[in-house]
């Protein structure tokens, strides 16, 4: 491998593209320190300490933006709304018949979706913008004092949201650079970045109990813990079942075609992270809406329960009947969503009609329908273990918080981890595809 690396950087387009997408990775941290207009970086930060479950929330939502929350940056929403947008248009394709009809005529049709999915990317990128400013300042005003769509701060107001929303829009194009002139992949890069900048405060926290043989029992834990975790996502992410085709002969004139064997590779973790993403905004969305009734700030009210329910609990424990309703639920949902957008995606994709479209059948099983009814159910079965994976991993930090001295210090990785391992498979694959082209030996 570290040859193979080396190979890369000998060759000059390549090591180019690999500094290109560096360089990029570094311009995206250094925006992610540019803070919003107007915000009162002081009254932040003692949200962010103050324990409340708004901070918890809170803290959620900066772990998936890589720290942007805390400094209130440009970059705060980083680019999960063109993610939102990318699923909302995804699942309209196949309800949509001039859509669908579009994502048939090739790389062309392709294009003009992405398009559409770039224009919503707009209004969901505002609309999470507000969301987010009002989960922040709910319980404190100072933080943005000239938020506001009434009298003088109507302008400020207008003036942060569209900061916000171009913050987004910037990093989005800055992902399609990566895509265009460096290695690929992105989106998943800029989000691997946001994620991978947390990693020294992440090991800070477990290293912040005063006694030192805690600390180091600490340290030990998280080393073993994480190492196993990423055999574990690695095994699973890579996990597949494999059903053989056949493609019978066809003789045209003196030649003689096809009558090979291939096979049909169904992963057992098809949907990746996209159902983590799913059940956190589910989740959240509760939390949010909490903040507007009345005796949101008041401990023991009703908002103010909510919003520790959708938050992780009051002390993230397993003596916290919030904290266990919040991490249950929490596994549920990453399990259900995961069976329903793996669902989506192979009835996107009708393999059956593919098949019999270019001669090819599964042995002992009949075309058309009853294939279609063999490769659905060899799916469920699969994707059972892999939502029972990615539920597990989404519960992680509670599970592991009698161990360490803060669940959020493992968040790292859980959701963040899965993120990470998977985008460093597919790019180190994308590089090994660069250098077989140029006749070198895989990374692999």
């Amino acid at each position: 491998m570290i040859q193979a690396v080396r190979n890369a950087f000998n060759l000059p387009d390549l090591r180019r593209k690999i500094l290109y997408t560096f360089l990029i990775l570094a311009l995206y941290r250094l925006a992610s320190h540019v803070p919003v207009p107007g915000v009162n970086q002081d009254a932040l930060k003692q949200l962010f300490q103050s324990g409340t479950p708004t901070a918890g929330l809170a803290g959620i939502l900066d772990l998936l933006s890589g720290g942007a929350i805390a400094n209130f940056s440009v970059l705060a929403m980083g680019v999960y709304p063109y993610i939102t947008a990318q699923i909302i248009v995804q699942l309209l394709v196949p309800i949509i018949p001039a859509w669908e009809e579009m994502m048939k005529e090739g790389e062309s049709g392709r294009n003009r979706i992405n398009q559409y999915t770039v224009y919503a990317t707009i209004p969901l990128a505002a609309l999470q913008a507000i969301g987010q400013i009002r989960l922040l300042t709910a319980s404190n005003q100072s933080i943005l004092p000239s938020f506001g769509f009434t009298g003088t701060q109507l302008l400020p107001t207008l003036t942060i949201l569209i900061t916000m929303t171009a913050g987004t829009m910037f990093a989005m194009w800055l992902g399609q650079l990566i895509d265009e002139q460096g290695i690929g992949n992105g989106i998943s890069l800029i989000i691997f970045g946001g994620i991978v900048s947390r990693l020294p405060q992440n090991i800070q926290q477990v290293l912040s109990d005063p006694d030192p043989a805690k600390r180091i029992g600490a340290l030990v834990a998280f080393v073993v813990i994480t190492a196993a975790t990423i055999v574990v996502i690695v095994y699973a992410q890579e996990g597949q079942r494999r059903i053989p085709v056949q493609y019978g002969k066809r003789v045209r004139g003196r030649k003689v075609f096809g009558g090979g064997s291939t096979h049909i590779p169904l992963r057992v973790n098809t949907a990746g992270m996209i159902p983590l993403i799913f059940a956190q905004s589910f989740l959240t969305f509760p939390a949010v809406i909490a903040q507007f009734l009345p005796g949101a700030a008041t401990y023991g009210s009703f908002a103010h329960t909510l919003i520790a329910m959708f938050s992780g609990g009051r002390r993230g424990t397993w003596a916290d009947w919030t904290a266990i309703f919040y991490w249950s639920l929490y596994f549920l949902t990453v399990v259900g969503f995961t069976y329903f957008y793996t669902d989506v995606m192979v009835q996107q994709q009708n393999l059956p009609d593919t098949l019999q479209k270019q001669g090819g059948f599964i042995p002992g099983i009949r075309p058309g329908k009853r294939t279609e009814e063999y490769i659905n159910g060899v799916m469920r079965r699969i994707t059972l273990v892999g939502a029972l994976f990615l539920g597990l991993v989404a519960v992680l930090p509670f599970l592991v918080s009698p161990i360490l001295p803060s669940a959020t210090s493992f968040s790292f990785m859980s959701t963040g981890l899965l993120i990470v391992v998977g985008v460093v498979i597919d790019t180190m694959r994308q590089l090994e595809a660069q250098l077989l082209m140029r006749h070198y030996e895989g990374i692999f």
